[in-house]
């Protein structure tokens, strides 16, 4: 039998299934998009595979690996699709999901805002029993007690319980015996411990993080059991990894248990794509942003390097794992135009979605979105989308607009649609602003790096608003984050807490803490059948000046940690304080509050793209299309004829088969050997 060739990466996002898939016989990379099923994303992917083998000739005999983005973590936090849970904690601790952080987000504002947690006050019980903070048992736990408390749950309509004890991270051992009596009461329960999903300090973030993983274990449960018989059904027998919020990918079993990894699944690829190709370009500085049917997401790429961040935040939520540096606003194609109350125009963050999309779908959409108001200024074509197979209902668009739009503000039709695109232009710029300016950096130092379905049309005025004066468009910007999860590898992400001034009286603690790390980290990739030439071990620790409140993770040096090690850190510990907060303290000292360990399995994903090479001789077409204010008759020019060096100068349109690319006045766009496009504007 043939060993299988096709590898296959799989992005599901709100509107839109995107696939990218390689073929290691020859290198041959192709992608393709087709509708997402939001009734059932698992069958719109055996659905986009389906048809990806019958387009380019594959077999699922042919498949060998699949890696998985998905947004179905992310979405069910965000409609609050959830289950009902409960939680159990150190008995007078019950609150701390209530109480969060004093953290202000409005300065001025006489209340703060209103936050309903996710579990409520009567499903949160205090369990008898009391860990310090140094992992000693400060009062043992009252079995009779517990068993009261267990009965609560037992009875209280939860499927799911969060267990968050103080101090767990420091010493487990009573949330392992409060799991396990519940367990023995309520064998069907989904149970999610601190200790294993966030074993570090601060409560509230710990028990946050906690509480959402407990709540999505049984979502995610739902629709890996969906997935799996949607493969068995389409007979496709190759191993699936999901995509995690890191970048890395895990098993579906493993991610059952840990879903909280799973909520920037889709994202993240984009980031690590854009990461490569920045290398590749010798353009270190630059900031991607990934603009697709729903939101725009961007992430900064400085030195050529992703961030990693240790907490995140979703929807108001703080989330204690490793992932990638991401702001999202909700701004895409499908975002709908309205009037508010007070007679301003706003776009989005409401989302026409995939059902029933955009007007222009034809799917029962009635008010105006961003991708009604680009076909409507001539910027897409209505018959040429998506290939052709998917022609475009311009005039309900134009409908939508005029009884939504123009009537009310008594615009004209240019003046309404052109209106819609300044304003959500201005929103992607400010977003990116935010994401800059939070780290002390200035735009006109960057490259905007665009992909995403709908990133090309507002990509170079969104550069003009910022000052940036170079835009990359990846050789497949609409589905650039599969290809991005089409290099990700296994990833598993580990912690441990333990407070220790960073000094050689520390180094013990230090090196056992590291080598119990390594040996989980091990296990894992054992359970993953990794071979060892397979395998990577990165340490970082969590430093901090002694009385800060937060820490910067800094790389730690290979091999054994010694005084040496120590010294290194601490250089590396103030070079990033003087990059982030332009001091550093040399006669204060540092200490040690988390050691990581990031445990990579590198999966064998293939042949070298193939290099690109034109393979269309389509001639050059003209359409009226708006932009600066006026019609321009432009120029339109396929994609896949364009030859490596070869330049256009704006405006032009450039058209690919998912996508298409806006080009003003004044910006020249260059083919690169890679297939990717550079554009420059010209001063």
């Amino acid at each position: 039998m043939a060993k299988p060739r096709i590898t296959i990466a799989v992005d599901i996002g709100g509107t839109f299934t995107d696939l990218e898939f390689r073929d290691a016989s020859t290198g041959a990379a192709h992608s393709l998009k087709s509708p997402t099923t939001p009734d059932d994303p698992a069958r719109g992917l055996t659905d986009a595979i389906a048809l990806a083998g019958a387009r380019f000739g594959f077999t699922t005999a042919d498949i060998g690996l699949i890696l998985h983005g998905t947004t179905i973590a992310t979405n069910a936090v965000l409609t609050r699709d959830l289950p009902p849970g409960a939680l159990i904690t150190t008995a007078g601790f019950e609150d701390v999901l209530e109480i969060g952080r004093h953290a202000r987000s409005d300065i001025y504002a006489l209340r703060g805002p209103d936050r309903t947690p996710l579990i409520p006050r009567r499903h949160r019980f205090g369990a008898p029993g009391r860990i310090g903070a140094a992992g000693e048992v400060v009062r043992d736990i009252d079995l009779p007690m517990l068993d009261a408390v267990i009965e609560q749950v037992a009875t209280s309509g939860a499927q799911t319980t969060a267990i968050c004890l103080l101090n767990a991270f420091a010493n487990p051992a009573h949330e392992i015996a409060i799991r396990d009596r519940l367990l023995a009461r309520c064998p069907d329960m989904a149970v999610s411990c601190s200790h294993q999903v966030s074993p570090e300090i601060r409560e509230f973030e710990r028990t946050a993080t906690t509480v959402l993983n407990a709540l999505l274990v049984p979502v995610i449960a739902r629709y890996v059991t969906a997935l799996r018989a949607r493969l068995i059904e389409a007979e496709i027998t190759a191993p699936v990894y999901l995509i995690q919020s890191n970048g890395g990918a895990i098993g579906l079993d493993a991610a059952v248990q840990a879903p909280v990894k799973l909520l920037l699944s889709g994202p993240s690829g984009g980031v690590l794509a854009a990461q490569k190709l920045a290398q590749m370009l010798d353009t270190p500085d630059v900031v991607g942003v990934d603009m697709g049917g729903t939101s725009y997401d961007v992430a900064v790429v400085a030195g050529g390097e992703r961030t990693i961040v240790t907490q995140g935040e979703i929807d108001g939520l703080p989330v204690r794992v490793p992932m990638v540096e991401m702001h999202t606003i909700g701004a895409g194609g499908g975002s709908i135009a309205f009037v508010d109350p007070s007679g301003r125009l706003q776009v989005g963050p409401r989302s026409a979605g995939a059902v029933p999309g955009p007007v222009c779908y034809g799917r029962g959409g009635v008010e105006p979105t961003v991708t009604d108001v680009n076909l409507i200024l001539g910027r897409l074509d209505a018959a040429t989308f998506l290939g052709g197979r998917f022609a475009l209902d311009l005039d309900g668009a134009r409908a939508a607009l005029r009884d939504r739009i123009e009537t009310p503000l008594s615009l004209t039709p240019d003046h309404a649609a052109a209106g819609i695109l300044a304003v959500v232009n201005a929103k992607l710029a400010a977003s990116i602003k935010f994401s800059l300016f939070a780290k002390g950096l200035d735009p006109r130092d960057f490259a905007l790096m665009s992909f995403g379905g709908a990133g090309g049309l507002h990509a170079c005025e969104v550069a003009d608003e910022l000052g940036i004066t170079q835009v990359i468009f990846p050789r497949d910007p609409s589905t650039f984050s599969a290809h991005g999860i089409l290099s990700s590898d296994i990833q598993h992400d580990l912690s441990r807490t333990e407070i220790l001034p960073l000094t050689p009286g520390s180094l013990p603690a230090i090196n056992a803490i590291a080598d119990s790390l390594r040996s989980q980290g091990g296990a894992l990739l054992d359970a993953d059948h990794l071979p060892d030439d397979k395998r990577v071990l990165n340490l970082t620790a969590d430093l901090r000046y002694r009385g800060q409140a937060f820490e910067l993770m800094v790389a730690v040096p290979d091999g054994a940690i010694t005084d040496v090690t120590l010294t290194t850190l601490r250089e590396r510990f103030e070079d990033q304080h003087r990059q982030r907060f332009s001091f550093d303290d040399p006669a204060e000292a540092v200490e040690i509050v988390t050691l990581r360990l990031i445990a990579i399995g590198i999966l064998e994903q293939g042949a070298r793209p193939a290099a690109y090479a034109p393979s269309e001789t389509a001639a050059q077409n003209h359409r009226p299309v708006h932009m600066d204010g006026a019609w321009h008759v432009t120029p339109v020019h396929r994609q896949l004829a364009l030859a490596v060096g070869e330049t256009l100068s704006g405006p032009a349109i450039i058209e690919q088969e998912y996508t298409t690319l806006l080009l003003p006045a004044a910006w020249t766009l260059t083919m690169t050997v890679s297939g990717d496009m550079t554009v420059r504007k010209r001063v």
